[in-house]
Formats: C-alpha cells, sequence, structure tokens
C-alpha cells in the first residue's frame, strides 16, 4: 500500500535514505534525548550535586549511544498522554534511567534548551555527513568537465543573440568558481545554540546556585556540542543563524539552478548533447527524444526548496515577545526543504554525468555567426585611430545578414596598413575565444586548492 502524502516518501523514497536518518521524528526525539543526557553528564561534572554512580553512569552512556526503536515509541506514547513534544523526552529519561536523583534531569531547562541544540545538532550533522560531501562531488563533476573542455570553442549568447565565443571549459568554470565560493561559506558556517533558561536570564539556574557561573558553564556546554554560544536571547535562539545558514544553501541552490537552465538551453540548441540510455523512454509518442529530464528534475525541486528556505528565513527570525511556537512547526519542516534541494543536486550530478559537447560541431555553430567579429574589429580598429569605428561596424552589421566577406569589404576601404588588414581578415568566429583557456586554469588550479584543503575536513 503506497498512501504517502508527499513524493518525497513516495516517488523518491530511495534515493532520499540517508536523510531520513537526519530528519525524521525519530532522529528528532533522538536528538533532544541526547542533549539531555549530556546535560546530565555536564551537570554531573560541576559538583553542584551529589556524583552520579558508577553504575548510573554507565545506563547514562548506554542511553546514549542505544537510543531504539523501542526507547522512540515510549517517548510518543508518553507524549500522547501529556501532549508536550520535549517533556515527554524528560520523564522517558527519568523512567529509563533510575536515577537516585532524577532531577538532575532537565534541571533548569525550558523546553527551547533542548530543542534549538537538537537542531543544532541535526543540522550540523546533515551539513557534514551529508550536504558537503554532495557539493563536494558536484564541484569535483565540473571540474573533471572543465579541464577536457577548456580549449573547445562554445557558442555564446547575450540576451539570447549571438555574442563573442566562449569554451565550454570556461562556461562549466563559471559555475565551478561560485560554487567554490558558497562551499567555503557553508563549510565555515557555525550552528548558534543557547542555553539560559526560559527567558534567557539563567533565572532558574541562579536561585538554585547563585554563586556558580553559569554563563560560563552554559557556553562551554554548548562549545562542546560543536556549537556556537548565542549569549543574548529570549526564550528561544534567535534563529538568526539558521537564517545565514539557508541564505548560503539558497544560494548554492540558485546557483545549481541556473547551471540546470543553461544546461538545458544548451542542449535543446544542439550546443551539449546527451547520451542515450539503454531502455530509457522519452516519450510516451515521439520514440526519437531524449528529454534533459535530469536537469528538469532538479529545476522543479530547487524552485520548491528554495520557496521554503526562503520563507523559513523570512519568518524563523521574528517571534512574538519572548517567543511564541509558530516556530516549532517551521522548524519541523526544514528537513523538508533540505531534502528537495538534496534531491535536486543528485538529479543535476545525474544529469552532467550524461552530457558531452562534441569540437566540431560547436565550432561549426559558431562559425555561422560571423558578425561575432564586429566587436574584434571595431576594437582592433580603435587602437589604429580609425575614427570612430563601433559607429562604422554597426552601421554594417546591426541587422544584417553578416558574412565573413562582407566585413572583409567594410576592411577593404579603410586606410590601414597590409599588416592591420591581413590580420584582421585571418580572425574566424571560432578562435575568437580571447583568454578563456587561462581563466579555466585559474579556477581548476583553486578547486585543487579547495580540494587538498578540505580532503581530511
Amino acid at each position: 500500500m503506497h498512501r504517502e502524502i508527499s513524493p518525497l516518501d513516495g516517488r523518491y523514497r530511495d534515493r532520499l535514505n540517508p536523510l531520513a536518518e537526519v530528519f525524521s521524528e525519530f532522529a528528532l526525539v533522538k536528538a533532544r534525548c541526547d542533549v539531555e543526557l549530556q546535560y546530565l553528564e555536564a551537570l554531573d561534572a560541576t559538583g553542584l550535586f551529589a556524583p552520579l554512580s558508577e553504575e548510573e553512569r554507565a545506563r547514562v552512556k548506554e542511553a546514549r549511544e542505544g537510543f531504539s526503536d523501542a526507547d522512540f515509541e515510549r517517548v510518543k506514547e508518553i507524549e500522547f498522554e501529556i501532549r508536550h513534544d520535549v517533556k515527554a523526552c524528560e520523564l522517558f529519561l527519568r523512567e529509563k534511567l533510575g536515577l537516585a536523583n532524577p532531577n538532575l534531569i532537565h534541571f533548569g531547562l525550558t523546553s527551547e534548551d533542548v530543542n534549538n541544540l537538537a537542531y543544532g545538532l541535526i543540522l550540523r550533522r546533515f551539513r557534514d555527513e551529508t550536504q558537503l560531501p554532495q557539493l563536494r562531488q558536484l564541484i569535483e563533476l565540473l571540474a573533471e568537465l572543465a579541464e577536457p573542455w577548456k580549449a573547445v570553442p562554445f557558442p555564446a549568447r547575450t540576451h539570447g543573440q549571438s555574442a563573442s565565443p566562449t569554451t565550454a571549459g570556461k562556461e562549466i568554470a563559471v559555475f565551478l568558481s561560485r560554487l567554490l565560493r558558497q562551499a567555503t561559506q557553508l563549510q565555515a558556517h557555525r550552528f548558534r545554540g543557547k542555553l539560559n533558561g526560559a527567558t534567557g536570564t539563567y533565572a532558574s539556574f541562579v536561585s538554585a546556585f547563585p554563586d556558580f557561573d553559569w554563563v560560563g558553564f552554559s557556553e562551554g556546554f554548548v562549545v562542546e556540542l560543536g556549537l556556537e554560544p548565542n549569549r543574548c536571547t529570549t526564550q528561544i535562539d534567535d534563529h538568526d543563524g539558521l537564517a545565514e545558514y539557508m541564505g548560503i544553501v539558497s544560494r548554492i541552490n540558485n546557483i545549481v539552478l541556473d547551471l540546470d537552465l543553461d544546461v538545458w538551453e544548451y542542449l535543446s540548441r544542439g550546443d551539449l548533447v546527451q547520451r542515450s540510455a539503454e531502455g530509457e523512454v522519452g516519450s510516451s509518442t515521439m520514440p526519437h527524444k531524449v528529454n534533459p529530464i535530469r536537469f528538469e528534475n532538479s529545476e522543479g525541486n530547487l524552485t520548491i526548496a528554495n520557496a521554503l528556505l526562503n520563507a523559513f528565513s523570512d519568518k524563523l527570525t521574528r517571534s512574538r515577545m519572548q517567543r511564541d511556537l509558530s516556530d516549532t512547526t517551521v522548524l519541523r519542516n526544514v528537513g523538508v526543504a533540505l531534502a528537495h534541494g538534496f534531491l535536486a543536486i543528485d538529479s543535476t550530478i545525474r544529469g552532467l554525468a550524461e552530457i558531452e559537447v562534441d569540437d566540431e560541431v560547436s565550432r561549426a555553430h559558431i562559425e555561422t555567426a560571423p558578425e561575432v567579429l564586429a566587436e574584434a574589429y571595431q576594437t582592433i580598429l580603435r587602437a589604429e585611430g580609425v575614427e570612430d569605428p563601433y559607429e562604422l561596424l554597426r552601421t554594417a552589421t546591426r541587422g544584417r545578414a553578416v558574412t565573413l566577406d562582407g566585413l572583409h569589404r567594410v576592411i577593404d576601404d579603410l586606410d590601414l596598413s597590409r599588416e592591420t588588414k591581413v590580420r584582421l581578415k585571418a580572425l574566424r568566429p571560432a578562435d575568437y575565444i580571447g583568454l578563456a583557456g587561462e581563466i579555466t586554469d585559474r579556477v581548476l588550479a583553486d578547486a585543487r586548492a579547495w580540494f587538498e584543503e578540505t580532503r581530511n575536513a
């Protein structure tokens, strides 16, 4: 029986299995319990309470390492009875650990102390274990395409019209360069967290132990979790850090979307070709079709992902006074947005693995647009001191059918040295690619440096 509401859990389930370990309800409950248990261990180390026994410490360690399906079901049973998800975790741990002093569990905390740290751990895990490796795979693939294509002449279009040619590798390098910058920012991002009580004042902690350094303890605990302390908050973390993360992810998605759109256009014009897969059908009625479905699938999923990410960034950074609960529903859907993005980039990677560029065909496409040499002609003529060469070439080419012979006739009528005329007439559209190869090499060098820097990160 397949009755899933979302295609993430239906059609695309097999491609998203790794994400279920991060963004499922099970994963969230497990993360909450882990925060509670690590907090319990940190609190025990303060010496403020009678120490846990060795047996109790062993039970805490076992609970952290062995959170099971049965544990999850028990938490949900408690939640069903009391109608509070974080409190259910506390009560479950009281029941499971059987501590001599169960008051250490959740001591002084508000639910959001646990919740924000749990989400921080979840998102950091996704970023480090899934998102960055996938982005690295995409960047590596782009580098693998850019290298052999760096000198392959490639048609260019500005405003949809023929423009000064480029190379296939240089156009891939544009996206490679953009993604390298965002990957660096993504890797450097620090997820934030807070542990400071019901309205961010440490009031409950200080009331119990007024002479203890709760600020130092809290910040040390957050750092120990691998997060950055947010020192001044209301009841909730302000989510500005999450919005910054979502901004980086949204930019990555937009770059990949831009890549999808360009490759789709290149395929439709025949500038790139797509290898057909054995047994694959492109149309239910037109047998010849090899559709760019990977890039179309990616485009659709990226559109959904960014719509959600932009909505989250806008919503999560606002809260009524010290807090309201509207952010809880939004946060539960963060995994949905990130899953759509993950699915999209996976499709783009699959699509890029199926495309090729044909040097001869590409050159032939460029040679059909000799008008692109008008830029070279007027620039060289400027250097030769010809009066208003731009207007001269505009009159000869704009809105007209242009041929090489026609361009040569323009040159013949000018008072130029023989060497200059020979130089101009020797120009061919497919050779007018400037420093595209050198530019590509520079980006590839940046990519290699990034690969080396992040190899063991």
